[in-house]
């Protein structure tokens, strides 16, 4: 609950609750444990080989108290309709200052994908990013064979700017990525 807490009074509790028609995002918090590890065990195909998130209540708990600093922002997508779990957006390593920029990460849960939800949490957290935070730019790094990822991101507005090879260490390898990045208008 001191998790909980921290990130409530860091995002602000009607900062931090953003709503579509179909989904609320909402930071996460320790009772969610059991919920988004469940979520995580049933998505085990639909993430591999593109991300490893949590998949314990430890690994959850620790992955919860690192995204408790100042320059982190997670983010449940939740439905509307029956408050599921549907899939996590975060922004991290924001950088205020003359830079305002920060990173996006994100995925949905099996069952919730292919359905709008996540391009509905993606897009109320970019306007967070933009109005609340006052980032100038938000950036999202893919997989180039990570199809789905890359029609989400165009789909909100983030346009291809370039290629790194060897970017990010995915499940024990050095992995390509495509930078996709929006500006704020």
């Amino acid at each position: 609950m001191q998790v909980a807490r921290a990130l409530l009074r860091q995002h602000g509790e009607a900062k931090a609750r953003r709503a579509t028609a179909a989904v609320v995002i909402r930071p996460p918090v320790a009772d969610d444990a059991a919920a988004f590890v469940a979520a995580v065990r049933r998505s085990r195909a639909l993430h591999r080989p593109w991300t490893a998130p949590p998949d314990t209540p430890e690994k959850y708990l620790a992955w919860l108290e690192r995204m408790t600093g100042p320059a982190t922002h997670p983010f449940l997508v939740c439905r509307r309709d029956n408050g599921e779990i549907a899939g996590v957006v975060s922004l991290s390593n924001v950088v205020l200052g003359l830079f305002r920029s920060g990173y996006l990460g994100y995925y949905a849960f099996a069952g919730h994908e292919r359905q709008g939800l996540m391009r509905a949490g993606l897009l109320a957290v970019v306007r967070h990013a933009f109005t609340t935070l006052k980032l100038h730019r938000v950036e999202a790094n893919i997989q180039p064979g990570n199809a789905a990822s890359i029609a989400l991101a165009r789909s909100c507005g983030f346009a291809r700017e370039g290629f790194s090879p060897r970017y990010l260490k995915i499940g024990g390898r050095w992995r390509d990525h495509e930078r996709w990045a929006r500006l704020a208008s």
